[in-house]
């Protein structure tokens, strides 16, 4: 008897681990089964929109565009083709699964993704430029919600890749992305330092002479882009006409010690003298930190790091998350986003965007004196360059390619709670034609405004 129920619990026993087994492996093929699908070439995509239900990317393939109707989004939006990786798709492409083991493959699924982005503003932009190459980046500022993500030279990605070889440097990555030599729009981050370290009333009351060229305290020469100098000026002054020797003599000041530079460079996210890179995370697209040489207040490599040049090297994007901190007076930057909500293959909403806020990267009141002197050199220099907007400004030339080319930059917001758009705009190679970074701005606001 003993023996028959002992029978009995092994064969009990045998029976349920056989069910939770094949509990388990219906669960396992349940779960990985879209991955396996998602790897096949019988893979259904859905499809990316804009904010008004523009196709950004048709995971079919199937439907029919215009010429170039998504050249303007390319290098930022991508393909599930494998050439481009750091994109919306790429990094997304999950989102975009249109099969579940439970239905199958499922055609005219509504798996999709609906971002952030205008169509209509990245092509005006996009066409702007013309010949020439750059790029553009634009956010609203209280939300976080990426407008505009342009970058030249792009590729349609319905055409393919067909003379991959022969594309242009740059065609398949967004440069908003990436490092690039940031100019005077670094004096922003300078300035910010200043403020911090020193406070506000301290800053203004300091003034330093430009007689065209400042020989530093290690016997180095910091030109003036003005060869006849401005004379003795007080930082609103000096911001406004970006005046290399006053900010060299600004980092040499004991008022500003390196150590306290530092830490407030490093608050803002760059990374210093070699350290390792980190990325910002933008649904899944890594987009490149802030990085700079700050060794010796009275050394020419330091100085010229703090000025824009040299070894500092800043994202167009990161560039405008700084601005938020500025227009918003918090301090805090606005996290920017791409995808505003997915929807599953049978149409139900999931994965709302929230807005989202950095650490404190300086002060409220280092906000408001840093937004007062953007605003005024606004009002002073590029009121009637952008017409139309109330904006804080701060322009940048930045050479490259040791000297032989230089890139136009501007940073800025436009101080308007019911438009609160933070930008960057970057024209390599400003002098092969005649476009500026007002014009661009212009066309960028303008159009923005148009659709908002």
């Amino acid at each position: 008897m003993k023996s028959i129920r002992r029978t009995q619990r092994i064969i009990s026993l045998i029976i349920l681990l056989f069910i939770a087994g094949m509990a388990f492996l219906v669960l396992k093929i349940n779960h990985e089964a879209d991955f396996y699908m998602m790897n096949s070439d019988t893979r259904q995509l859905g499809f990316v929109y804009d904010r008004r239900g523009d196709v950004l990317f048709d995971g079919t393939g199937q439907g029919s565009y215009p010429d170039n109707y998504l050249i303007d989004v390319g290098n930022i939006i991508g393909d599930d083709k494998g050439q481009m990786d750091n994109t919306l798709v790429a990094r997304n492409l999950q989102k975009l699964n249109n099969y579940s083991f439970s239905e199958g493959l499922k055609n005219g699924g509504k798996a999709a993704i609906y971002t952030t982005l205008d169509h209509n503003a990245n092509r005006a932009v996009y066409d702007t430029y013309g010949y020439m190459e750059g790029c553009v980046s634009a956010y609203n500022y209280k939300t976080g919600e990426i407008l505009v993500c342009t970058s030249l030279p792009s590729l349609d990605v319905t055409k393919g890749y067909e003379g991959l070889g022969s594309f242009k440097s740059g065609t398949l990555l967004s440069k908003n992305l990436y490092g690039t030599v940031p100019g005077s729009t670094q004096k922003v981050s300078t300035v910010i330092s200043a403020v911090e370290i020193m406070g506000s009333a301290r800053l203004f009351s300091k003034s330093y002479t430009c007689n065209g060229k400042y020989t530093n305290k290690t016997g180095n020469d910091i030109d003036c882009h003005n060869i006849y100098g401005h004379g003795t000026q007080n930082i609103q002054e000096a911001f406004e006409n970006s005046c290399n020797p006053f900010f060299a003599q600004l980092i040499e000041d004991p008022d500003m010690p390196l150590d306290k530079v530092k830490k407030q460079y490093e608050k803002m996210g760059y990374v210093l003298n070699g350290s390792t890179p980190t990325y910002i995370d933008i649904n899944g697209i890594e987009c490149e930190t802030a990085s700079t040489t700050l060794e010796n207040s009275y050394e020419f490599r330091t100085q010229w790091g703090c000025i824009g040049q040299g070894d500092t090297l800043v994202s167009p994007i990161q560039l405008m998350m700084w601005q938020s901190a500025i227009a918003n007076g918090t301090g805090k930057m606005t996290m920017p986003y791409l995808i505003d909500h997915v929807t599953d293959l049978t149409g139900h909403e999931k994965e709302k965007a929230k807005t989202q806020y950095s650490e404190k990267i300086f002060s409220e009141s280092t906000a408001s004196t840093v937004k007062q002197i953007m605003l005024t050199n606004g009002a002073d220099r590029y009121s009637w360059l952008i017409n139309g907007y109330t904006v804080g400004v701060k322009s940048g030339t930045a050479q490259v390619d040791e000297g032989a080319k230089e890139n136009s930059l501007l940073v800025g917001f436009v101080d308007d709670p019911s438009f609160p758009i933070a930008f960057c705009i970057l024209i390599e190679n400003k002098d092969s034609g005649y476009l500026t970074t007002e014009q661009v701005a212009q066309v960028l606001l303008d159009n923005l405004k148009n659709n908002y």
